[in-house]
């Protein structure tokens, strides 16, 4: 039987140390060339020879699958109630220590990390760079360096997202989000079994026209079983902002508001089904197709009134102040469970526990039959915070009562501590899906018009 030559073999990398496997030409680790290093040293054992690097060599393992997990075990808490992130580790040194920093992170309303929850700020930017970073010599004019690999710390990542010298695929902009903007603040992260994160939020503030405070938060979870999930939410968590910061404004009724926002998501999301298909799809041809599909759950808070709206089963909840009032779920979802329930079929607990229960029965997409967006109108006679997300969160607090428990006593003061503790908290409970979650005060405090 033919084989391939092999190339002579080292005991370890001459660069890194990391044990070669047999028959491997580039060290998995660094991406040394390790035949040529071989070769030099059986040529000359009495003068050493520096190693060949190649600057191109990239990983070899294939792209993972969008719809695998990651198998992770649960992290361990780490202080002030939050949970240490595992990830987190592989920016470490052996010694736990942080690695050399690289370029300071932007400031801003809105913080892009790959950092734990609750460490915002601190983390190194993962964004893909302008350029590959190879060839570029940098006593040329106009040479911009980009951003550092984490694992190697030497290598610039490509606009595939892996460093171009030792082939280490770094972390997506979405994995980790926190934004804050007075009276409101929002944060989303990947979890710790799926490999990318398909929720998107949007937090806003306003002033109505007598004057006072209007503040906004939407929640989105794209639908993983279908096209373009990330895309989805991003698109429709956009789209429902920027109509109600158009209409808010101008003395619109918070209730047609938030209809008129979820029915300019559900459009935003189906114009991607086009984009994917091509213009010639027919909207009948669309139905049967895996068209790309979220879920959405939205909040207006003003002085004296609560709005909220939704399709799907990401959820609002209302968590007083004072926490011997009743706290209380503000939506109900649209999935098989809750169906089951009304229907008088099953018990919620019975429901819930079917592995059908996180069946959905509403989304915004092009193959959803009928779009009925749900809006409803409260008025607290106490202050409190109301709390919107996903279901990376409820499923580790899904009752009323759970969650007020999981709430910070100060969220109402301090809404980005509270979404971070949130976060936390699901990632402590395992956390076997993106989890987002907006914390809104209320009444709305006076501030800053703004969004994020």
């Amino acid at each position: 039987m033919s084989q391939m030559p092999q190339p002579p073999q080292l005991s370890a990398c001459p660069t890194c140390d990391e044990p070669p496997q047999s028959g491997d030409r580039y060290c998995d680790r660094c991406g040394a060339d390790l035949s040529a290093a071989a070769a030099a040293a059986e040529a000359s054992a009495d003068r050493p020879v520096p190693p060949q690097l190649s600057g191109a060599v990239r990983a070899t393992r294939p792209e993972p699958d969008p719809e695998d997990d990651y198998e992770l075990a649960a992290p361990a808490t780490g202080g002030q109630g939050q949970a240490a992130d595992p990830r987190a580790a592989g920016a470490l040194g052996t010694d736990g220590t942080a690695p050399p920093a690289g370029p300071a992170p932007e400031t801003g309303a809105s913080t892009h990390t790959g950092a734990a929850p609750g460490a915002a700020g601190t983390g190194t930017g993962s964004g893909t760079g302008t350029g590959t970073g190879t060839g570029a010599d940098p006593r040329l004019p106009g040479f911009e360096p980009g951003p550092r690999c984490a694992a190697c710390q030497e290598g610039t990542i490509g606009q595939d997202g892996f460093c171009e010298r030792c082939g280490h695929a770094q972390g997506r902009e979405r994995d980790h989000v926190e934004s804050e903007l007075e009276g409101i603040a929002a944060a989303t992260d990947r979890g710790l079994r799926h490999h990318r994160n398909e929720d998107a939020f949007s937090v806003s503030s306003a002033e109505l026209p007598d004057g006072s405070p209007v503040v906004v938060a939407v929640v989105c979870d794209g639908v993983s079983s279908a096209t373009r999930p990330d895309d989805a939410s991003a698109a429709a968590a956009h789209a429902a902002n920027e109509a109600l910061m158009a209409s808010l404004p101008h003395g619109a009724h918070p209730q047609q508001a938030m209809n008129e926002a979820i029915v300019a998501a559900a459009e935003a999301v189906n114009s991607l089904a086009v984009e994917t298909d091509g213009p010639a799809s027919h909207p009948e041809q669309q139905r049967h197709q895996n068209a790309p599909a979220c879920t959405i759950v939205s909040a207006v808070v003003t002085s004296d009134i609560l709005t909220v709206g939704w399709v799907g089963d990401s959820r609002a909840y209302w968590v007083p102040d004072d926490r011997t009032a009743p706290p209380a779920r503000l939506t109900e979802d649209d999935s098989w469970a809750a169906q089951m329930v009304a229907a008088g079929l099953m018990s919620e607990a019975e429901a819930y526990a079917d592995e059908r229960a996180h069946a959905i029965t509403g989304w915004l997409g092009a193959d959803a039959y009928e779009l009925e967006p749900h809006t409803a109108s409260y008025k607290p006679d106490r202050p409190g915070v109301v709390v919107v997300c996903t279901d990376g969160l409820w499923n580790y607090a899904e009752s009323a009562e759970e969650m007020a428990r999981a709430v910070p006593p100060d969220a109402r003061a301090r809404p980005l501590n509270s979404a971070q503790v949130l976060v936390g908290h699901a990632l402590g409970g395992g956390g076997h899906d993106n989890v987002t979650v907006a914390v809104v005060p209320f009444p709305a405090a006076p501030g800053r018009a703004g969004s994020a």
